[in-house]
């Protein structure tokens, strides 16, 4: 049996040419950007299930002992194939924003005109905020328009001060409860509702559960390419989502750098590590 399997992979690699090198890498890059788009979803988990499903379904009907069984797969099958969109509607649209936001790589690295002294005043008013455990949700757009977002609170386009966020999220104000939202160095609304996250990530925090505040931020950065500042009311820890992820517990020493870091340029290495950690965190997704 053994000797056979080495034969046939033998026989196999003597036919490789590049063309089939080539048409093996195309498939891999579809898979590969297939599970990248699903990452961090309950689809994830779905498709873990499909799989195993469908690996044991090939194996049963593959026997000729069972007619009545394949019919019933065969049958049902297509059927099974028109569900799947229904099934994954939020997934696929997930996936499609971010074909859309293809290139944000490149596009980070622009200095938004006065972005550094926002920044400076969000770390100085997350100090304070954190410190009286007021609790806080601060959404800085990047690249994807939030203005549905900003419809839903209280127009202010006013110029940020650490001393104008303090009251904003001081407690029993009626601005306390929505997300702030800056658009370029002004703050555009206060009071704003963000979108919940709808992917399982939070459902499997050790901390759970998780506050309004940290979902409504993590649904941000699900449904956009925005940065979220969130501190927490029963801690006073900050936590930053983007991308489709949360970073807990952020000290306040590196929160300026941090937010910084996100507007500086990246260097070509830059771009090949985050590439790289992309594909090793599709691969873990998958296996673990």
């Amino acid at each position: 049996m053994v000797n056979n399997f080495i034969e046939y992979l033998l026989f196999i690699f003597e036919r490789l040419n590049w063309v089939s090198v080539i048409d093996i890498l195309l498939v891999t890059l579809v898979f590969f950007f297939i599970l990248y788009l699903l990452r961090d979803t309950k689809a994830m988990i779905l498709l873990r299930g499909i799989l195993f499903l469908i690996v044991m379904i090939s194996l049963v009907t593959s026997l000729s002992v069972l007619p009545a069984f394949s019919w019933l797969v065969a049958s049902t099958l297509p059927a099974l194939l028109l569900a799947i969109p229904v099934i994954f509607a939020p997934e696929i649209r997930r996936a499609l924003e971010r074909i859309g936001r293809t290139g944000v790589l490149r596009h980070r690295g622009g200095h938004t005109s006065g972005i550094e002294g926002v920044i400076r005043a969000i770390t100085i008013a997350a100090r304070r905020i954190s410190q009286h455990r007021y609790g806080g949700l601060i959404i800085l757009q990047r690249l994807d328009a939030l203005h549905e977002f900003v419809e839903t609170g209280i127009a202010l386009d006013a110029y940020v001060t650490p001393e104008l966020l303090i009251q904003i999220f001081y407690p029993k104000t009626p601005l306390h409860d929505g997300a702030v939202i800056f658009l370029g160095d002004k703050i555009a609304a206060a009071g704003c509702v963000m979108p919940l996250s709808s992917s399982g990530v939070l459902d499997t925090s050790p901390e759970r559960p998780m506050g309004l505040r940290h979902r409504a931020a993590l649904g941000t950065a699900e449904a956009s390419d925005a940065i979220a500042v969130v501190i927490s009311e029963e801690t006073g820890k900050i936590s930053l989502a983007y991308d489709s992820k949360i970073i807990r517990h952020v000290p306040l020493g590196d929160l300026e750098e941090t937010l910084l870091g996100f507007y500086l340029p990246l260097h070509s290495e830059g771009i090949i590590k985050s590439f790289l950690e992309r594909i090793l965190s599709v691969v873990e997704g998958l296996f673990l």
